[in-house]
């Protein structure tokens, strides 16, 4: 198939690809065939090409399609529960074509549909206004992050491995021997931090005694920095707990650093520009204590330090605000749209006897 600009709609959420031919026009509903997603139902104002899945023509003297579109929306959780099959679950059209919907007279269905497509896209104004607000504070914090961690002309340069203990974790093998009740040891792994998040404050998983000493123990107050994919990424530890070889250990600073600002300075754009460009340069692609030992950086004096961090602190609390009250805020319109959805939606039942 040749590359273009029409949608591939297939199995999922989103278009599989684009190609060079179209082979629905647009104004159509498409149902996702089979996969995670068969039952998805969508609308496509362009013309698209159907691939593993089905799409659905009304008719017009009767229905007005975006309004058969936002019934069978209405009934998505009815069209995911017709998934039937083992390894790839599918949906049918034949199972499909039983669904019953109401038919209110055509001036009706159109009134209804001018009412919830302004109800979608004034959410998704919303949505966009909201993730752009998040990504401009973001935006701030790092700006004013790399600022203030900036060398000064005043302060001392040093190299982390000079001024900290720097190890790399370890991992008792086989792990699954190791593992314990919550009575145990935390186990720290990469699931038990969040992308946003500052303190590693609980996890999913304890090993044993016997498996923590052949493992490496943090302590309240040590950094761990993932040596792998999103490698140099720092938390800090507000537990005592064991972490595995895909973490390094960075301890016995605070003579040197502000525990919040050496977070951040770890965090800054030049200290995670420089792990990649030495993690690029090497034979293996993960982060290790002579590359995190051979960064040089500024140290001005510790009160210092701690005036710029309650500034840094300040931002990332703000972020971090925003963070979690953006999805809560996109939830609540979501649901006040779904709310009159349901309402527009809602049609007595005629009597059968009539």
């Amino acid at each position: 198939m040749v590359p273009g600009d029409i949608p591939v709609v297939a199995g999922g959420m989103k278009p599989a690809y684009y190609c060079d031919t179209a082979n629905r026009e647009r104004g159509v509903i498409v149902v996702a065939g089979s996969g995670a997603y068969a039952g998805y139902v969508s609308y496509w104002d362009r013309p698209i090409f159907v691939s593993d899945a089905f799409s659905i023509e009304v008719n017009d003297a009767i229905v007005v399609g975006r309004f058969c579109f936002h019934v069978l929306r209405r009934m998505q959780d009815d069209l995911h529960r017709m998934k039937r099959g083992g390894g790839v679950p599918h949906v049918y059209p034949k199972d499909v074509a039983r669904i019953e919907i109401p038919v209110p007279p055509l001036a009706v269905q159109r009134e209804i549909v001018r009412v919830l497509d302004q109800f979608a896209q004034l959410e998704a104004e919303l949505e966009a206004e909201l993730e752009a607000e998040l990504e401009a504070r973001k935006a701030q914090y790092a700006y004013y992050r790399d600022r203030l961690t900036e060398p000064l002309l005043d302060a001392r340069s040093v190299r982390l491995g000079d001024v900290l203990s720097i190890v790399r974790g370890a991992s008792p093998r086989p792990i699954r021997r190791y593992l314990a009740d919550r009575s145990g040891v935390p186990w720290i792994k990469i699931g038990d931090v969040s992308p946003s998040g500052k303190y590693v404050t609980g996890t999913r998983q304890c090993i044993t005694e016997a498996g923590a000493t052949k493992s490496r123990r943090v302590y309240p107050g040590d950094f761990i920095l993932s040596n792998s994919m999103s490698y140099g990424r720092p938390y800090i530890s507000a537990i005592e707990g064991c972490v595995h070889d895909g973490w390094l250990v960075l301890s016995d600073y605070q003579d040197v650093f502000n525990v919040d600002y050496l977070y951040h300075l770890l965090r800054s754009t030049s200290i995670q520009s420089d792990f990649s460009r030495r993690v690029g340069s090497g034979t293996v692609s993960n982060l290790n204590s002579k590359i995190v030992g051979a960064t040089i950086v500024a140290v001005p004096p510790l009160e210092e330090q701690r005036r710029i961090a309650d500034i840094l602190d300040k931002f990332d609390a703000l972020v971090n605000d925003l963070n979690s009250g953006l999805p809560a805020e996109i939830a609540a319109r979501r649901k006040q749209y779904e709310y009159y959805r349901d309402r527009l939606l809602t049609f007595p039942e005629k009597d059968a006897a009539a």
